[in-house]
């Protein structure tokens, strides 16, 4: 589950993390209102879970209340891949000496944490990495130890992090292990004119196996990236919005993993991980396909599914109860194969569909699905 950035932000400050004064504003006249209680300037910036903010225009200063409330009302309810803005945060600007980029990250193949740090953080630091492996430090942490003082100092050393920076990465160990999260980031992690160090933006990703004891987030839709997600969540459907244009269906996390890179692979955008499990009934298959239908960034959607447990046939059915129930404006392909694959082909041959085709290979349907996707 990840959270907004102001609910991370609030995390940070339970735990002894600086962060700028701020609140959230759901109009433009709270808005307004806050920009009043935090001085006048202020940074106004849009509450989503995804990354490019600023890029996008969702991220802007504001001079004073009343140009708070000009930009609270552009930024709230934009569009930033696929998330529509329903809060801003109103924060106080920082005068910066420097910019750092601090995180910790569940390294699920090496079956430990990871340090990633770096002495050049801010907006491009996925750039940074790809340009400069070397400007970005990696430290594994063993979780029976976790970070003590002395690996603090060795994370900001690696990273040519200031010494001061050891304390908040102190800090930021005891939110991932306090929280349950898988992810915890700060950037830029800040160094004040005046000598503090301050978290300007953080991210944190918690872990959904620990729900029972994230009590104080609810279950309110806004715990969820978007409201997809929580919508899925109702129907027992294991999906991830992503920020692409074909929408993925699957049977199996394996199956559906590959399928998002077949998909990348033939030069689309995996637009959500979707897997209907093991045993997944027709009703499952509808219920997904409902999901996916009514993402708006989705342009085709790719049902791919190698029956095992799961026949073939009951996904066809639930793919022709889904069309019953919902109006097909995006082209759909279907892979079929294994358990009573040709008996679901023959279903779907026999509910002929203008935008419903079939393919027999996992990488001809790919290859349509992008090819559909990127039709303009």
């Amino acid at each position: 589950m990840d959270l907004f950035e102001h609910q991370a932000r609030q995390l940070f400050a339970d735990h002894g993390i600086l962060v700028p004064r701020a609140e959230v504003a759901r109009t433009a006249k709270e808005a307004r209102a806050a920009a009043a209680r935090l001085g006048g300037r202020v940074v106004v910036k849009a509450q989503v879970r995804t990354g490019g903010r600023g890029k996008a225009g969702g991220v802007k200063i504001a001079a004073d209340p009343a140009a708070t409330e000009i930009t609270a009302r552009q930024i709230l309810g934009m569009d930033i891949k696929g998330h529509t803005v329903r809060a801003v945060m109103v924060a106080q600007p920082v005068d910066i000496s420097a910019e750092f980029y601090v995180s910790y990250a569940l390294d699920r193949a090496a079956g430990r944490f990871l340090a990633i740090a770096s002495a050049e953080g801010g907006t491009e630091i996925e750039e940074v990495a790809a340009a400069r492996p070397d400007a970005v430090a990696r430290v594994p942490i063993d979780p029976a130890e976790g970070v003590t003082e002395e690996k603090a100092a060795e994370i900001a050393a690696a990273a040519g992090l200031p010494a001061g920076t050891a304390d908040t990465l102190l800090r930021l160990w005891r939110v991932l292990i306090d929280e349950d999260a898988l992810l915890v980031e700060v950037n830029p992690l800040v160094l004040a004119d005046d000598g503090q160090f301050l978290a300007l933006d953080g991210k944190i990703t918690l872990d959904d196996n620990a729900r029972f004891r994230q009590t104080r987030w609810g279950a309110q839709p806004e715990t969820y990236e978007q409201e997809l997600e929580a919508t899925a969540a109702a129907k027992g459907l294991n999906y991830v919005k992503l920020d692409g244009e074909v929408g993925i269906i699957g049977n199996g996390a394996g199956l559906v993993m590959s399928t998002l890179d077949v998909v990348a692979g033939c030069g689309a955008r995996p637009a959500n991980f979707l897997d209907i499990g093991g045993g997944a009934s027709a009703e499952v298959m509808a219920d997904g396909l409902t999901v996916i239908l009514s993402d708006p960034s989705v342009r085709s959607v790719f049902v791919n599914v190698f029956g095992g447990i799961t026949a073939c046939d009951a996904v066809a059915d639930g793919i022709v109860r889904a069309l019953e129930s919902v109006r097909l404006t995006k082209p759909l392909v279907v892979r079929l194969d294994g358990n009573n694959a040709d008996r679901g082909r023959a279903i779907l041959d026999g509910r002929a569909h203008p935008l419903v085709q079939q393919a027999t290979t996992m990488d001809d349907a790919a290859r349509r699905a992008a090819d559909l996707a990127t039709v303009r």
